[in-house]
């Protein structure tokens, strides 16, 4: 076998010669380092074969890299990452694959409330034709931020006007959120927190040591003192709280809680978002509302989770009656009060209602019966 020509680097100016030297100095890519200590071994003399010996690289690849510079210049030492092997699946695949993951197996005919990725894989094999193992859907799920989370499942909806109550509801949310509404209109999210009895409630306490607990978390006994009801309402534009305690939850008391709502706020549209209560749709509330320029916009049939004063009453349950034992309704409601003052003194605009959740997506019915 006839011995191949020797291969040298052309002719380097000064500048290019002490570049490249600077390069061998410098360089923190192993790969850019090799191919510039093998060229300037050309330029001082060593065959590819020598050059190769002195980077544990192959005579071949030496002359690869020399006639490289010699065509592309300093742009040949750079190495070219190819990626690695291309993905099996294209996009389009792994959106299907996270799109079935997300949708409950039961919407797909399946006899199971969640998934498992090997049920994942079978039916993604039986129903879509997807060949696939069960750690590359881990991979594919965990690279686009699918993750087993703990969930609460709550009646599902069989309102036919879902999506255009929910979506009516959301829109209301942004309008005001980037001050869109017209002038002097609100939204303000009503509902009916309680029964509020006298009954001992467990809670929690910070302690200082595991042997040194707080005091028992009281025990829920018989009602006693009977119940008050109070009726709240969230001002999204502020951000605070205003309510009513009462006696009794009836029409009549939610029509004067609307009244003194609409006197708080003389000028523009109020936009009430409540539930679906009987007293909320009675018609003499209605006619109230046409008359002084209050619309009642409902959330959906079991969908009380999109009135935003919900999150407002879980904090308000857990700050004042968890761990307590009033001894009479004006403790209580005293205590109700100063809580109401302190959110209010520290309450910020509603800007963002669940900005990230699927709820926002236009294909989400997961919730409809």
């Amino acid at each position: 076998m006839a011995r191949q020509p020797e291969v040298f680097v052309r002719d380097l100016d000064p500048a290019e010669a002490q570049r490249l030297v600077k390069i061998t100095r410098t360089a923190r890519d192993r790969v850019r380092l090799r191919r510039a200590g093998i060229v300037l071994a050309s330029v001082q003399g060593r065959t590819a074969t020598e050059a190769a010996a002195m980077f544990a690289a192959t005579p071949q690849y030496a002359r690869e890299v020399i006639h490289a510079f010699n065509d592309k210049g300093f742009a040949a030492l750079d190495p070219k990452w190819s990626g690695g092997r291309p993905p099996k699946f294209g996009p389009h695949t792994r959106e299907l694959i996270c799109r079935v993951a997300r949708t409950p197996p039961q919407q797909v005919g399946l006899p199971f409330t969640t998934w498992s990725l090997s049920k994942l894989v079978e039916h993604l094999r039986e129903r879509h034709r997807v060949e696939i193992s069960t750690d590359t859907v881990r991979r594919v799920l965990r690279a686009a931020g699918v993750r087993w989370q703990a969930t609460k499942t709550w009646k599902a909806s069989n309102d036919p006007q879902f999506a255009q109550k929910m979506a009516r509801i959301l829109d209301l949310y942004d309008r005001s959120a980037a001050g869109q509404l017209t002038s002097g209109a609100r939204v303000i999210c009503v509902d009916e927190f309680g029964p509020l009895n006298l009954q001992p409630r467990p809670g929690r306490w910070l302690v200082p040591h595991p042997e040194a607990p707080g005091p028992a978390a009281p025990q829920p006994t018989t009602r006693y003192g009977g119940v008050r009801h109070m009726l709240a309402g969230l001002d999204l534009a502020s951000g605070q709280l205003f309510y009513r305690l009462r006696d009794r939850k009836r029409w009549q008391e939610f029509l004067a809680f609307l009244r003194q709502l609409r006197t708080r706020f003389p000028r523009g549209r109020l936009h009430i978002i409540c539930d679906n209560f009987s007293p909320h749709r009675k018609a003499e509330v209605a006619d109230w509302c046409n008359d002084h320029d209050v619309e009642l916009v409902f959330t959906p049939t079991y969908a009380s989770w999109l009135n935003w004063i919900e999150s407002e009453f879980t904090a308000l349950r857990y700050f004042t009656l968890d761990g307590s034992d009033y001894p009479s309704h004006t403790a209580q409601e005293a205590a109700i009060a100063g809580y109401v003052r302190w959110a209010n003194r520290h309450a910020r605009p509603k800007k963002r209602f669940a900005p990230e959740s699927r709820i926002r997506r236009p294909d989400y019915l997961p919730n409809v019966a």
